[in-house]
């Protein structure tokens, strides 16, 4: 079934590089055809540390555009640290987007939240007052539930940049790369080449905790698990059960950031297992130099958005910005492409019946859809761990199956 945005419009910049069913469908904003089709280092749920303590918005509020339709983008502009500077990247991409988006009817209030709920909840009143009809944003977990408190009572969505799906629900959409992605596509991808047994390492924390409810549930579907251990600090005990076990299983599955992989492979290694031969598979965590540069990670499969989308997006931002945009930067683009697309609809435009398309919309990292609670599902490619860098095995679909 043909989504409602079946035309194209002009690209500026490159060819689409979304769905094409005998003829595009969907909406060119800059590089990415981002649309209703017919029919993603970059699944960390920590993201961006929150500063410590409490923090107010410092910046002078910021108009961009000026169609008719307003929407509100509240990042941690003022935050200290690496939050700060994801926030002014993100902030970049979407005046990126507006000026890639022909012509588009939006005006953009951006909004600094300053990194804190308080902040959020201040930000959010004055956008509301100011007729905002969506709000993008914001970036952490414990400034989602502030914003969306708001927005709830005035039947007004939010589209937030967080990584933690427990701040997902009623009228609050996630854009952001969730482990959960990661986890079926891989999972999936490893059963249709047969392998059926799996085992798993993970660490014990936040993102252990998310992965593990996935994973369980990916390989119920799919095959069994046959050893299954969670780490600490110290990994050589859980290594040690796990490679005792790795002789019936025919997978198996690391998942944290790229150090922290390369030393739980090391770990399972000085404990006996020969890691040559079993399929090991990652998550997006798993694109990093670290584990490129490790020689018994060579060969394992990890699930990823396609590098490409992301490389042309960096490229443009470089030639505008002088500088190369946080990962996450994509995440505000394709927000501000998806609000100016829909902003071209009618009363509904931004209705939970319009943003959760089971179509989807195709964006820079690939497909993606919103579910009815909120959080996303991505269309993923398959990469292969490779000297120097991955190289993709299984590309990222076209369209989302029935």
């Amino acid at each position: 079934m043909e989504g409602p945005f079946n035309r194209k419009l002009g690209s500026p910049d490159s060819r689409p590089s979304g769905p094409t069913r005998r003829t595009a469908v969907g909406l060119i904003l800059g590089a990415p055809l981002l649309g209703a089709c017919s029919g993603g280092q970059v699944s960390n749920p920590l993201g961006p540390s929150a500063p410590d303590g409490p923090a107010g918005p410092q910046q002078q509020p910021l108009a961009v555009g000026t169609g008719s339709v307003k929407v509100g983008l509240i990042l941690p502009l003022s935050a200290a640290g690496n939050a700060g500077v994801a926030a002014q990247s993100m902030k970049n991409a979407a005046e990126m987007a507006l000026a890639e988006f022909q012509n588009p009817n939006i005006q953009l209030l951006i909004k600094d939240d300053g990194g804190s709920p308080q902040g959020a909840q201040q930000v959010t009143q004055q956008a509301l007052g100011e007729g905002v009809e969506i709000i993008l944003g914001p970036l952490f977990a414990a400034s989602v539930p502030a914003t969306a408190q708001l927005t709830r009572a005035r039947g007004i969505s939010v589209i937030a940049f967080s990584t933690d799906s427990s701040v997902a629900g009623r009228g609050v959409y996630l854009l952001s790369f969730l482990p959960e992605s990661d986890v079926n596509r891989i999972v999936d991808y490893s059963a249709s080449i047969g392998k059926r047994s799996f085992a798993a390492l993970l660490p014990d924390n936040a993102y252990g905790n998310v992965v593990e409810a996935a994973f369980k549930q990916a390989v119920g579907r799919k095959g069994r698990i046959v050893a299954f251990e969670k780490y600490t600090a110290d990994r050589a005990g859980a290594a040690r059960t796990v490679a005792q076990s790795l002789g019936s299983a025919d997978a198996l599955f690391i998942a944290d950031d790229g150090e922290s992989v390369v030393a739980a492979a090391d770990a399972l290694t000085a404990a006996g297992a020969n890691l040559r031969n079993i399929q090991l598979l990652g998550t997006g965590l798993w694109d990093n130099p670290r584990v490129y540069a490790s020689s018994v990670l060579q060969g394992g499969l990890y699930a990823a958005p396609d590098p490409s989308g992301f490389r042309a997006f960096a490229g443009r931002y470089r030639a505008k910005y002088g500088a190369d945009p946080v990962r996450t930067a994509t995440l505000a683009y394709d927000a501000v492409a998806l609000v100016a697309a829909l902003s071209k609809q009618g009363s509904q435009r931004f209705a939970a019946e319009t943003l959760t398309n089971p179509s989807g919309f195709a964006g820079i990292d690939g497909l993606f859809r919103f579910r009815s609670d909120g959080t996303n599902e991505r269309g993923l490619a398959v990469m292969k761990v490779a000297s120097g860098g991955s190289t993709p095995v299984a590309g990222s679909p076209k369209s989302f199956g029935a």
